[in-house]
């Protein structure tokens, strides 16, 4: 398709084009008068499918969602736009997913089939804790999630794919490509647990015209059982279902996107206050959302925890009267505000989590695992961070078990400030020969920690050895499932008590495999190694960045007696030794500190950690790999690094000058560290590709890695470690800020490039799994095809009661009246 151009700094009416319909349509001419308002219809071709649009001839076009374009001309076949002039002009195509995305089956029936009954059992109740629990996930992504989840459900509940198919096609209402528009809509909805993905944080809008989708509504055996229920139903989510007005198209807190966790009249001044709040009181964020609203001229804040329990009572580990109104002078404005802290948020969904840890209970190998599932109802029913973290100590000693999990409100990438937790649950069976290697590697921590380059004092006093295991999942309830996991999050166990390691064994077998068709930006005589490759070497990576990536580095802290974990005298900056002046108070976390940017600056950490100690022979031969099959794993690690921070350019927006995911702008950053090096370490080809449209190959020289690469990213890690030990918000952010710059002022012209990163981007995977059925004394394991008429399937059998309609409906309309 030929590329659309934008004409700038034109006023509409002025230009006088003609447009015309081919292919048997009669032509129509736009009108060369300006004060003609003649109103026509084409079909426009958006590479993904026809878009029926409106056009105000000689005027604008209305484009998909909330953005206005003009019409220069039409190229005659197809109606593809040519050339438009600048009226904010979105590409849909980056909102959409292909007819062709990939699924694959999180299989793990061989793992579940080892169990013994009570172990199934222990894997069932969890499993179903997860999935309640995942449903929070609608609620904190947007606020028109939990809509359209009633609307998938109610429509694939009421009949087969198959009958729905046959409904809406054999009369021409949908032909049979947008049909499966709205099967992989429903499956990336249901992958992602909401409208906007878990890897990037944009919007997600259905392939097909929304008159289209709408027939198939209507048209479904749901609405000829409730016709004005569900024509409701669609009037209520459709304009934003299909919405891209600019604070729309990805997630962000006030102008610059949609978050869940705040109220939309909140903005980043707003989050640092009740952060002030927040520390001031010794609540943590975790479990928390934040709501404004103005009384007799009077900010007002709601903070809002997470439990089963509603009303008053006492929070365990929390201060004494915690729940209730609170008057509070932030520094930030020094005026005057009310805090008002309650509980009882996603109350009745905490609630079947916590019906259903209780019956696990029952099924527990040890009194670790009692005693953890113990601690996890009293936070899930009371809402507190601290027994949640007393659970998470008992996890963390049980050492080694069949079922392995964790519960709870853990990752705060997704949160625009950095701070609070999406809920996820995960169950998942050890496979043995990997976590051997991962044992071997653990058991050898202490050899490689002296490798990396930031002195002695920087490193934890005594590594805590953890427990580190490869995962098949069984169930992962939340948003999106990773690869590899260093949990808990919470700094002060990390310091001194430890934390586990998990690597999901069949996630990077099913989601990391790729053909050579699928791998751009790479040479043709890289591509073969490195589909060969890519599996075995993300497994090292994997391994090196959870354990002596995330498990490495000491923070330097001052506890409630103003007592300091180093000493002060004899331990100095790295880069210029001078003595250590700055620290973390008693009640600062790492993200408390960092905020935004905390999540992002420690993938980047870990990651380059990854491919420094991958250069260590020994490292390697733990993993099975030696002389020149070495070498080949060292340079495709590299090599996948460099051009993952190349396909990282999709995740940044040029409008908000924002990075969506955290692991992509680290790989950006780390390629930047990499071409700054010189040498001829790191080359990016520009050309021409045989269909006329522009393309790059990124090309590593693997004899320079050691030279060159190595040093390179020592000097960067040190940095990246000394800011984080300090606390050094301000050197820190200058640091990343600087390497995370996407501009064209010289070359490679990121800005520019990252057009032809978007135009050859592929979509990622989406995971099928598994339901599991209790039949009698055992569990049965539910499996699915991998299609998307699988995973609506696994979904529709996965909460096929009515009943969870009904507390879904409710939680959406309690928070209607703040977005």
């Amino acid at each position: 398709m030929e590329k659309q151009k934008v004409w700038k700094n034109r006023r509409y009416g002025k230009t006088e084009e003609d447009m015309e319909k081919t292919e048997g349509m009669e032509k129509q001419k736009v009108w060369k008068k300006q004060k003609v308002w003649k109103k026509t219809e084409v079909k426009i071709d958006q590479s993904y499918g026809l878009y029926k649009r409106t056009i105000i001839t000689n005027r604008i076009i209305a484009c998909h969602g909330r953005d206005y374009i003009r019409v220069i001309s039409l190229l005659d076949a197809g109606f593809q736009i040519k050339k438009v002039q600048n009226c904010k002009m979105t590409d849909i195509s980056q909102y959409v997913m292909p007819n062709d995305t990939g699924l694959c089956l999180l299989d793990c029936t061989k793992a579940f089939d080892n169990l013994t009954d009570k172990e199934k059992l222990y894997a069932h109740y969890i499993s179903q804790a997860s999935w309640y629990g995942g449903l929070i996930v609608l609620v904190q992504t947007s606020p028109e999630s939990p809509g359209i989840f009633l609307l998938l459900q109610k429509v694939f509940r009421g009949q087969t794919v198959e009958e729905l198919k046959k409904a809406v096609t054999k009369d021409g209402s949908l032909t049979d490509h947008q049909f499966q528009a709205v099967m992989v809509y429903a499956s990336a909805f249901y992958a992602n647990m909401g409208n906007y993905k878990s890897f990037g944080d944009s919007k997600i809008i259905p392939n097909l015209p929304k008159e289209k989708f709408e027939a198939l509504v209507m048209k479904s055996a749901a609405c000829q059982k409730d016709a004005s229920g569900m024509k409701a139903l669609w009037d209520s989510v459709s304009e934003r279902m299909f919405g891209l007005s600019e604070r729309e198209k990805e997630l962000g807190l006030g102008e610059k996107g949609t978050t869940s966790y705040f109220s939309a009249n909140c903005d980043l001044d707003d989050a640092k206050i009740a952060q002030e709040f927040l520390t001031a009181k010794d609540l943590s964020p975790y479990n928390t959302r934040l709501f404004k609203t103005t009384e007799k001229g009077k900010t007002c804040y709601e903070v809002k925890l997470a439990s089963a329990a509603t009303g008053d009572g006492v929070i365990p580990g929390c201060q004494e009267g915690i729940l209730g109104c609170h008057e509070f002078t932030p520094t930030l404005t020094s005026k005057a505000c009310t805090f008002r802290v309650t509980r009882g948020d996603y109350s009745q969904l905490m609630s079947l989590v916590v019906d259903n840890l209780k019956k696990a209970q029952e099924y527990a190998a040890n009194d670790l695992e009692r005693n953890m599932l113990n601690d996890y109802v009293e936070s899930f029913t009371s809402g507190s961070i601290p027994s949640h973290k007393s659970g998470s100590r008992h996890w963390i000693q049980n050492t080694g078990p069949i079922v392995e999990t964790y519960i709870g409100f853990i990752e705060s990438y997704r949160d625009p400030f950095g701070m609070r937790g999406e809920f996820e649950g995960f169950v998942a069976v050890v496979n043995k020969e990997m976590s051997t290697k991962f044992t071997q590697l653990v058991a050898s921590a202490e050899e490689f920690l002296p490798l990396l380059p930031w002195p002695a004092a920087f490193e934890k006093d005594k590594f805590l050895r953890p427990d580190f295991t490869s995962l098949d999942v069984l169930t992962f309830g939340g948003s999106g499932i990773p690869a590899g996991i260093n949990i808990p999050n919470y700094d002060d166990i990390r310091q001194s008590e430890g934390f586990k390691n998990v690597s999901l064994g069949n996630v990077i077998v099913s989601a990391y495999k790729d053909t050579k068709d699928k791998v751009n930006f790479l040479a043709e005589d890289d591509k073969e190694l490195f589909v060969n490759l890519k599996t075995t070497t993300f497994e090292v990576q994997v391994g090196l960045h959870e354990l002596l990536g995330h498990g490495s580095g000491k923070m330097f802290v001052k506890d409630k007696e103003g007592n300091l974990n180093f000493d002060v005298a004899s331990v100095t900056y790295p880069e210029t030794d001078k003595k250590i002046e700055k620290w973390y108070e008693h009640n600062e976390t790492w993200d408390s500190k960092f905020t935004s940017f905390a999540s992002s600056y420690e993938e980047c950490r870990a990651e380059c950690v990854g491919i420094y100690l991958c250069l260590s022979a020994k490292v390697l031969r733990i993993f099975g790999h030696t002389d020149d099959a070495a070498d080949d794993i060292i340079y495709i690690n590299w090599l996948n690094m460099a051009r993952a921070g190349l396909l990282g350019l999709e995740f940044y927006s040029p409008e908000t000058g924002a990075w969506r995911q955290a692991h992509m702008q680290a790989r950006f950053v780390i390629l930047r560290v990499l071409l700054e090096a010189g040498k001829g370490l790191v080359k990016i080809d520009y050309f021409t590709s045989d269909d006329g449209s522009e393309d790059m190959v990124l090309k590593l020289d693997r004899s320079k890695i050691p030279s060159v690469g190595k040093p390179a990213i020592g000097d960067f890690l040190r940095k990246l470690q000394v800011y984080k030990s300090t606390g050094d918000v301000e050197a820190g952010k200058a640091l990343y800020e600087k390497y995370s710059e996407v501009h064209d002022r010289e070359e490679p012209h990121f800005l520019t490039r990252r057009a032809t990163v978007l135009a050859r981007k592929q979509p990622r995977k989406m995971f099928v799994q598994h339901n599991t059925v209790v039949n009698g004394s055992t569990v049965d394991l539910k499996n699915y095809e991998s299609t998307t008429a699988g995973l609506i399937q696994s979904f529709a059998e996965r909460f096929p009661s009515t009943d969870i309609d009904d507390i879904v409906q409710g939680l959406w309309e309690q928070e209607k009246p703040h977005f």
